[in-house]
């Protein structure tokens, strides 16, 4: 048991350090936000502002994330078909990743388990499980649950992530 603990620790550690922990997939526990100086997103206002020396791939993201915030919630939306309004997680997730030139067309929750590369990235991270797919963009949380309102936002606010696989782009 106190090995499990431990290695859930270290993993959100890592996970805020921008490692991984040796090619694992396995979430920590839990979304915190904690503020690097030149690093880390900040958001104002309900939009995100990206680091200055961010790489250009994370500035589109962040870009992309802040063109949708506040859209409504739509289950299956966000994915360019006619009637489409809102988003739903995997659209919003996927919305964002193509802007950032990491993606091409759309991905499910379930799809998002198996993106990009295991663990922690350096600057986007894709949280996934059945049924919920949130992203980390320089360290700033983009989800459209876990806020008080449902629809694409950027959060500070920590949130569960027990089950979650974390992914991300390589070389992000």
């Amino acid at each position: 048991m106190c090995g499990k603990i431990v290695r859930f620790c270290l993993a959100a550690v890592l996970v805020s350090l921008g490692a991984s922990c040796a090619g694992s997939s396995r979430a920590p526990v839990s979304y915190d936000y904690s503020f690097d100086y030149g690093k880390t997103a900040v958001l104002q206002n309900g939009i995100a502002i990206a680091p200055p020396r961010a790489p250009a791939a994370v500035k589109a993201a962040i870009a992309a994330g802040n063109q949708i915030r506040f859209a409504p919630y739509q289950w299956g939306g966000g994915r360019g078909r006619p009637g489409d309004y809102g988003f739903d997680c995997s659209g919003a997730t996927s919305h964002v990743l193509r802007a950032a030139g990491v993606l091409d067309g759309f991905g499910t929750s379930s799809t998002f388990k198996n993106y990009g590369k295991p663990g922690a990235g350096k600057w986007i991270n894709v949280w996934a499980r059945d049924g919920h797919v949130f992203l980390t963009v320089a360290g700033l949380r983009f989800d459209t649950g876990w806020h008080g309102e449902k629809g694409p936002r950027w959060a500070t606010k920590s949130r569960p992530a027990k089950g979650y696989v974390l992914r991300h782009p390589a070389g992000l």
